[in-house]
């Protein structure tokens, strides 16, 4: 846990709940308002995307990036803080 960023380990260190999607490492406050705009305001509801991906990193990047308008380093860091959510919690 020594590489993670502050927000990575404070998103880790408990189940997601009902935590705003702003909440996934990676999601700035620009690409949370575009999610919001798409019915995507809770982590959880980032999480089940990920997960209908198959937990397929690539593919969840290259749709953050296509639909979302995020950009690679956000779609990086979010499919990364999702993926060690899972390692932790699933």
């Amino acid at each position: 846990m020594d590489h993670m960023s502050p927000r990575l380990r404070a998103f880790l260190s408990e189940p997601i709940g009902e935590k705003d999607v702003c909440w996934v490492d990676g999601i700035s406050h620009e690409l949370a308002i575009n999610l919001v705009t798409k019915g995507i305001n809770k982590a959880y509801i980032l999480l089940g995307q990920f997960l209908l991906m198959h937990k397929n990193e690539a593919e969840f990047q290259r749709w953050l990036i296509c639909c979302c308008g995020a950009t690679e380093y956000e779609a990086q860091q979010s499919s990364n803080c999702l993926k060690e959510w899972c390692a932790c919690f699933l």
